[in-house]
């Protein structure tokens, strides 16, 4: 156990194991750092697809392999990163546990964090060039019931306001969810699933969406 603290969503908890660490909230599992191909993949399938030298949206810090992958990618001129549990930027951030494991990316001139919720930062309706969205476990396994919105008609038509023309729109999800995709489609010019293997269980599911 490395740290247990009280955060927005009830008891966060990292711990080390094996040399890896994990976080976990309530209880239940939210991420570690022992691949992070997934991450990486919502971040770099949407940086190919962006403006060069445009702005990415990254919702949710995690371990920080979505960020340090945003930076590594040529076309990613700035990025933001929007986390609501301040204990999970402190470990990420220089000096913090999970700072070795994305190469201190927090302090990058090219790199702002908002310690904020995702929905009440997007209600400026900000734009970007690309958002990556990875708070939850999925659109049908959210860590609470306000974020059930964003997946929804309304809430995809929120996010499409927020990005420029032919803006990209990535979400993670731990499983497939054809519903999700359907109301994806309603909302997107182009839609793309790309589907990850995982050791156990079902692939992770990374689903790629163009603004028109």
């Amino acid at each position: 156990m490395l740290e247990r603290v009280a955060g927005v969503c009830g008891e966060l908890v990292l711990r080390q194991v094996d040399g890896h660490c994990e976080v976990i909230a309530n209880g239940t599992f939210l991420m570690d750092t022992r691949d992070g191909a997934s991450e990486r993949l919502l971040v770099t399938a949407a940086a190919e697809r962006m403006r060069a030298g445009g702005r990415m949206l990254i919702g949710g810090l995690g371990v920080g392999f979505s960020l340090r992958a945003a930076l590594d990618q040529p076309n990613v001129g700035q990025v933001v990163v929007v986390e609501r549990e301040r204990a999970v930027v402190d470990w990420n951030d220089t000096g913090g546990p999970l700072a070795p494991w994305h190469g201190d990316a927090l302090a990058e001139p090219a790199v702002t964090v908002r310690n904020a919720d995702l929905l009440e930062y997007l209600a400026g309706e900000p734009v970007f060039e690309a958002i990556c969205l990875d708070i939850d476990n999925g659109p049908q396994w959210t860590v609470n019931e306000e974020n059930a919105a964003l997946y929804t008609g309304s809430g995809l038509a929120r996010l499409r306001r927020c990005l420029s023309g032919g803006g990209v729109l990535s979400v993670w999800s731990a499983a497939a969810d054809p519903g999700f995709e359907r109301a994806l489609r309603a909302e997107f010019a182009e839609v793309s699933v790309h589907e990850i293997p995982v050791p156990r269980g079902e692939p992770d599911v990374v689903y790629l969406a163009i603004a028109g």
